[in-house]
């Protein structure tokens, strides 16, 4: 498939971020931005956050306790 060169104007840090999770990934930046934009188009990114809402919302009593636990005194102390 031919490619074609689009440029972007973002901020330094979004750049810096791109580059790092493209290498972290093994890929180019503009490989890792195709794939990010396919991602998107195809609703797969809003298939993943859905799926995870979904989950937190059925185990978010698992959650409340175990931040609860947490917080709770553990014990008696000694003055």
């Amino acid at each position: 498939m031919a490619k074609t060169q689009l440029g972007a104007r973002v901020d330094e840090d979004v750049a810096e971020l791109a580059r790092k999770r493209a290498a972290d990934l093994g890929l180019s930046v503009g490989d890792y931005l195709a794939r990010l934009v396919q991602d998107d188009a195809s609703g797969l990114r809003a298939r993943a956050v859905a799926a995870a809402a979904r989950f937190l919302a059925e185990h978010q009593a698992v959650f409340d306790e175990a931040e609860q636990d947490q917080h709770a005194p553990r014990g008696t102390r000694a003055a």
